[in-house]
């Protein structure tokens, strides 16, 4: 015959039971089918890319996003870091490749920048290449869109063919910065060849409703960045990005959205600088797998 329990061992019983049972409930809310990998972009190590990898790694972190302040080192070694990679096991999941800039001067050059990255990519292993657009210090007109989309989409196709896709990646500053805006470059882009790097914290910042971006770019989200933004009252910016779960992007539902779209694929957590200077980028990373175990992922 069984025990009795006494009062105290039930309120822990059933606090036990109850605290299992939400973390059940959140990955049946979350665990979207061929689940989403995550990785951790580089750039809060600000340019230390070797131990970027070294601690994305050690945080548990199963992808990763570089810069090119890669280049130096491995520019010319892409086999290098691909073993340096494999020895973490890190995935390269993508590459900041940098602008594409809209004034014809620019284009020969840009173009074979951004070819040569997909070259390296593909030879370090990776995935995927990330453009961003350079606004220009005056008005906008309608030719401006239609002159990025063709150029992204004639990078996208040469990129194609060694088989890096590119992804848009919209951005505070840039031509794509509000919604409607990154509205007007997809739209001049073929979405075979340019796809479409949904950042929800920028996209929020430019205001937009990132859940609504989730369900309306679902066919063309090649990849995310997954980052928080809080306000505040500064001369220089009246915004900063923090650790995700501090700022006010509601991440919650942006995965809720992402499971509702069957979004299958890399979420590349993303912070460009540690907002608290006592703390490490390492320490940033751990209070972002953190979170996302709160949701009910393993990272």
């Amino acid at each position: 015959m069984n025990a009795p329990i006494n009062r105290r061992q039930f309120v822990q019983t059933t606090l036990s039971a109850t605290t299992s049972l939400a973390f059940v409930n959140a990955r049946r809310l979350f665990a979207a089918p061929g689940d989403i990998q995550f990785g951790y972009a580089a750039i809060t190590w600000q340019g230390q890319d070797r131990q970027a990898i070294e601690d994305v790694s050690a945080v548990g972190f199963k992808g990763i996003q570089l810069r090119t302040s890669a280049l130096p080192e491995f520019g010319d070694k892409p086999a290098a870091l691909k073993e340096l990679l494999a020895r973490h096991r890190l995935t390269l999941v993508a590459f900041s490749s940098g602008n594409v800039q809209i004034d014809p001067q620019f284009e020969a050059g840009d173009m074979a920048t951004h070819l040569k990255h997909a070259r390296f990519v593909r030879d370090a292993g990776g995935l995927f290449l990330q453009l961003i657009d350079s606004r220009p210090k005056r008005p906008l007109v309608p030719a401006d869109y239609q002159r990025l989309g063709r150029l992204m989409t004639e990078i996208g196709k040469r990129t194609a063919e060694i088989g890096i896709p590119v992804a848009y990646h919209h951005h505070m500053n840039s031509i794509g910065e509000r919604p409607e805006e990154v509205d007007r470059v997809l739209e001049a882009t073929d979405p075979r060849y340019v796809k479409v790097l949904l950042d929800i914290a920028h996209y929020q910042q430019g205001g937009g409703d990132p859940v609504r971006a989730v369900r309306k770019f679902a066919d063309r989200i090649l990849f995310l960045h997954i980052k928080d933004v809080e306000p505040v009252n500064r001369s220089t910016s009246p915004y900063r990005f923090v650790e995700l779960g501090r700022g006010n992007v509601d991440i919650k539902a942006v995965f809720a959205a992402l499971n509702e779209v069957k979004f299958r694929g890399w979420a590349i957590v993303e912070l460009d600088a540690v907002p608290d200077k006592a703390r490490t980028p390492k320490a940033s990373a751990i209070i972002a797998r953190t979170y996302l175990e709160t949701l009910g992922f393993t990272v």
